[in-house]
């Protein structure tokens, strides 16, 4: 089985969380916005686009982020640990990368669940990588 290379790099920033994926995690949460997105790969028709930029906007409500992997992911968990603090409730689909420092600083402050298998992200083979879902929950 060939490994999508575009995964393993930071060239592509907008893999599509699997709907039935999605889904799953709206039954629970019922979402209120998509942080990060663009009009092709949104699931919820309330959400930021690049062109947006999501980190200087005020989140508010039950948020599902799904954001760039790349090396900025620190900002976006950041982001979602700080949006917590003041009020929203953010749902974060992230890769399970425990020995990193954005882990450590902001993760384990949240709820974490880490997804059994690997995800194939729409337009994508299965992930090379594995994935954990992280709550951050307001007060």
């Amino acid at each position: 089985m060939a490994i999508n290379s575009g995964m393993m790099s930071s060239n592509r920033q907008d893999w599509s969380t699997p709907w039935d994926f999605y889904n799953k995690l709206d039954a629970e949460f019922h979402f209120t916005l998509d942080a990060c997105a663009t009009a092709k790969n949104t699931k919820h028709p309330n959400y930021f686009s690049p062109e947006d930029d999501a980190l200087t906007k005020n989140w508010t409500g039950i948020i599902f982020m799904n954001p760039p992997y790349g090396r900025g992911i620190i900002k976006w968990v950041r982001k979602a640990y700080e949006e917590a603090q003041a009020g929203a409730t953010v749902v974060c689909l992230l890769p399970a990368r425990t020995d990193t420092a954005w882990f450590h600083d902001f993760c384990k402050k949240g709820d974490i669940t880490f997804v059994r298998g690997r995800i194939k992200f729409s337009g994508a083979q299965a992930a090379p990588f594995p994935s954990m879902i992280v709550v951050f929950r307001g007060f």
